[in-house]
């Protein structure tokens, strides 16, 4: 037993040795991750900080109140929020002119004859003006707009069922503002102390990418006994007077321990730099150690049923990137569709699932996904040790 663990140390030592100065693990460990991560934040915004709420001109050339009151009645509560911010406009000129320079990403414009026409109950326009590049943002007024003309016919059909013949003024008025105030039959509202199982954008992405490139890591060590074999050094270590397992588990405890280095690496420069939530602690090691073991056996096993390094090497960069793919590291899984359910075959699914009830406190989901993780991790070394063990020993 002592010959066997002091033969894996050895072998474990020796490739570490030779990752650190070929520049392998620092390349797909670090700087692959690292800078992936950096470039989603910087493109898709991350955090979990609040975005800077976008700027809306307001041009208001109404003569009447009800141009003023979509202003201080619709739009003042969502700037309130955080939602919106306002820019009051001369012109719809100069409104046009403020979304060009960037000073807003859209415009309300509200015509002169707003008041008259509501009314009156005759046709009128509230145009809403967007960028091209900020279509979000116009989608977002096309909305309020939408929102505000709804509410506004459903008042006009309150009072209209109201009254068998036409209604004086006052009766008409006395009863819009009797429907205004009334509560709405549904109301959407979002219960505090419930955490939205999701991950932000820096999370996701930090995750991901740290747990997409784990699996180029691992292919450093088990790809290494292929390498050892041309170079007869594979030889060498079959004649020295250690089991041959020990030359197998020498080359996946090295993997796993690159897996491991890399990962906690990550997972504590994404939380400082970017603001990544891996989590509880605790939760966290359990998931990462289960989650590196997986990928340490996907990895090993696919290796194993080559005969060259180079061959091992393609199969197992061609097995990351679909998984990749399909497990969400690379897009999100909505984005997927109808190949969406392929994404449970992965182990990056059952990570990123993982994490989110880290995040979330679901105990559930993260004891699942660790299971499941482990089951791969087990059964991919499994067949690790039986295709490796035959090389070895032949």
């Amino acid at each position: 037993m002592t010959t066997t663990l002091s033969a894996v140390w050895t072998i474990v030592v020796k490739d570490m040795r030779r990752y650190v100065r070929n520049g392998g693990l620092l390349t797909f460990g670090l700087l692959l991750p690292l800078c992936t991560t950096l470039f989603f934040n910087l493109v898709l915004g991350g955090g979990s900080a609040e975005r800077e709420a976008a700027v809306y001109a307001v041009v208001d050339a109404d003569d009447g109140d009800m141009g003023s009151g979509f202003v201080d009645d619709v739009l003042a509560p969502l700037e309130e929020e955080g939602v919106l911010r306002i820019a009051e406009a001369g012109s719809e000129d100069e409104a046009r002119a403020m979304i060009e320079d960037r000073d807003a990403r859209a415009a309300f414009l509200i015509p002169s004859d707003f008041t008259e026409a509501l009314e009156s109950g005759q046709e009128t326009v509230l145009t809403i003006v967007g960028d091209a590049n900020s279509a979000m943002e116009t989608h977002i007024a096309r909305e309020i707009a939408n929102a505000y003309s709804t509410e506004h016919m459903r008042l006009r059909l309150a009072v209209a069922a109201s009254f068998e013949g036409e209604p004086s003024q006052e009766e008409a008025q006395t009863l819009m503002e009797e429907a205004a105030a009334a509560p709405p039959p549904l109301r959407v509202a979002e219960e505090d102390g419930v955490r939205d199982r999701e991950l932000d954008t820096s999370s996701y992405y930090s995750a991901s990418m740290a747990y997409f490139f784990v699996f180029f890591a691992a292919m450093l060590s088990v790809t290494s006994i292929f390498e050892e074999r041309s170079r007869g050094t594979l030889a060498r270590l079959q004649a020295a007077p250690v089991p041959r397992s020990a030359i197998i588990l020498g080359k996946l405890a090295g993997g796993l321990i690159v897996g491991l280095t890399s990962m906690g690496v990550l997972a504590l420069a994404t939380s400082t730099v970017f603001g990544a939530d891996w989590g509880h602690p605790v939760g966290a090691t359990v998931l990462v150690v289960t989650g590196v073991i997986a990928a340490i056996g996907l990895t090993a096993a696919v290796a194993g049923f080559a005969r060259t390094g180079d061959q091992a090497a393609n199969r197992v960069s061609v097995l990351a990137m679909l998984m990749g793919v399909l497990g969400g590291a690379l897009v999100p899984i909505t984005q997927l569709n109808a190949f969406a359910f392929l994404s449970h075959l992965t182990p990056h699914r059952w990570f990123l699932e993982g994490l989110v009830g880290l995040t979330s406190d679901d105990l559930g989901t993260v004891v699942l996904a660790c299971g499941v993780l482990l089951a791969i991790g087990v059964t991919g070394l499994s067949i690790a040790m039986f295709r490796m063990g035959r090389m070895v020993n032949s």
